[in-house]
């Protein structure tokens, strides 16, 4: 769940857009029915512009550090427990 219990999407910049090492999958907050933004932006400030990017449904390739630290719970117990 996104800011406010919204729903994120996984969105990876297609291939041209940027270079092969700059692929990641971005965490974007999905925009409210109805709404068509101009632009979206990922959880860690990347513009996200119409037709540059593809939606994955699940992870494809590295994860975007900077997205998933900005959706990461401060208190850090989460991953404490982790395996």
């Amino acid at each position: 769940m996104g800011e406010n219990g919204g729903m994120l999407a996984l969105v990876r910049l297609r291939r041209g857009v940027v270079g092969e090492s700059r692929r990641v999958c971005h965490l974007i907050p999905v925009p409210p029915a109805g709404a068509v933004p101009e632009c979206l932006t990922a959880l860690c400030g990347e513009p996200i512009r119409p037709g540059e990017a593809e939606v994955l449904d699940g992870l494809r390739g590295m994860p975007c550090h900077a997205c998933l630290m900005a959706h990461t719970p401060a208190s850090g117990g989460l991953l404490a427990n982790a395996g």
